[in-house]
């Protein structure tokens, strides 16, 4: 990983999660949610396998009934046959206690719970329900993420802020005073999780809202008050590129500051559409930011006047599922090789140069350009290609410059 543009990460106690590390200096950790009815134990399955090979380290399902709660067990069954081992967080709203109590099966197959401080339980019922469900956290050795959420905030702890500002002497807008709340729901409650007996390296926290500026407030504020592990997200944050948007911008601000463990980026989806997506932008997001390698990178240029063909567009779209369909097994052959970079340039312009600059890269013909492609190795140049078969000779280098950098030959040089 490399953090040379990153500010040092802030100090937090770290979290085993089925054998995944949340924080404490560990790799930051992607995740994601299914959206399928948990009681569906296939599809849900099948969901999870999904996420997990997209790059998901964990995935949280929802549990709000019986039926859920109690296929629990048997959707990790099913995972295990299809060989995956990724751990599985369960969302508990309203009646988390009285599930896990009914259904220890389910509490004990999680790898971690998940509440919500402002819907465990109202008044005389939210500490004996919020205690329950930290109980049982105890007495399976789980961790739990205690998630305030923007839209769920507890009205008694809002309600009391804000009397307490209109009664200031200076009172702050009503934006703050929220903001505020939501900062004190997770601390207190971890504070109480604390007092019941849930250690601090199983202790979590999160506070989702849906505005940028809100998220990267409510989080310095956690970071500033707290060494506890942080998982980021910016919830509803919407569909296409605005969720993405959205989502980066409220991140990569609080990366950048150090500030989260763990991330989720939180995308509705289209209809019937691929729910990896949120996975994909995670992975890409801390990858760009310097912070994690998961692919080889494929620079390319935006093509301008200077590039009227689709030659170039269609070659790194071409080299870019190409590699993603490569992946799995490079992985397990070429040890390292997410870290590679690759260029796919359009023109004499700045092709040559960017070219060079990548492990190895292709500068094609622009408009009235010589018919020739230039190929640059380690900043050298090493072929020109030409012709129908291009695509095909350049994956062809491409190979095997993995083959001499990553493969079996280059660890038997070292």
């Amino acid at each position: 990983m490399s953090e040379a543009s990153v500010q040092a990460r802030h100090k937090t106690v770290p979290v085993d999660v089925g054998g995944v590390t949340v924080g404490g200096g560990a790799p930051i950790v992607v995740q994601s949610m299914t959206n399928t009815d948990t009681a569906d134990v296939e599809g849900t399955a099948r969901q999870v396998a999904a996420l997990a090979r997209a790059g998901s380290e964990l995935v949280r399902i929802t549990v709000d009934r019986d039926e859920a709660a109690a296929a629990v067990p048997r959707i990790k069954d099913r995972l295990a046959q299809m060989g995956v081992a990724v751990p599985i967080v369960g969302d508990f709203h309203y009646i988390g206690h009285k599930l896990l109590a009914d259904h220890p099966g389910c509490a004990e197959a999680l790898d971690k719970y998940r509440i919500n401080p402002g819907n465990v339980g109202f008044k005389d019922k939210k500490d004996r329900q919020f205690s329950a469900i930290v109980e049982m956290a105890i007495k399976h050795h789980k961790p739990v993420r205690i998630g305030a959420n923007w839209g769920s905030l507890d009205q008694e702890l809002l309600t009391h802020l804000m009397d307490e500002n209109s009664r200031s002497a200076a009172p702050t807008d009503a934006r703050a005073v929220t903001r505020e709340a939501m900062v004190q729901s997770a601390l207190l409650s971890a504070e109480r999780a604390e007092e019941i007996g849930l250690p601090r390296n199983r202790i979590i926290l999160s506070a989702k809202v849906s505005a940028v500026q809100d998220l990267i407030a409510v989080y310095r504020e956690m970071a500033r008050r707290s060494d506890y592990a942080l998982h980021l997200g910016l919830t509803e944050a919407g569909m296409g590129s605005k969720g993405i948007v959205a989502s980066s911008a409220a991140m990569g601000v609080l990366l950048q500051q150090g500030i989260g463990d763990t991330v989720r980026v939180s995308l509705t989806p289209e209809p019937n559409g691929d729910r990896t997506l949120e996975v994909k932008v995670a992975q890409e997001l801390l990858q760009t930011m310097g912070l994690r390698t998961f692919v080889p990178l494929v620079a390319a240029c935006p093509g301008c006047g200077r590039t009227t063909s689709t030659t170039f567009q269609e070659l790194a779209q071409d080299i870019q599922a190409f590699i993603h369909d490569s992946m799995p097994e490079w992985k397990k052959r070429y040890p390292g090789v997410e870290a590679l970079n690759v260029a796919v340039m359009g023109c004499i312009v700045n092709g040559p140069g960017e070219s060079k600059h990548a492990d190895i890269g292709i500068s094609l013909p622009g408009t009235g350009e010589t018919p020739t492609a230039p190929v640059f190795i380690d900043g050298k140049k090493a072929a020109t290609l030409r012709g129908p078969t291009l695509s095909a000779d350049f994956k062809q280098m491409v190979l095997d410059y993995i083959e001499r950098r990553y493969g079996q030959g280059a660890k038997a040089a070292e």
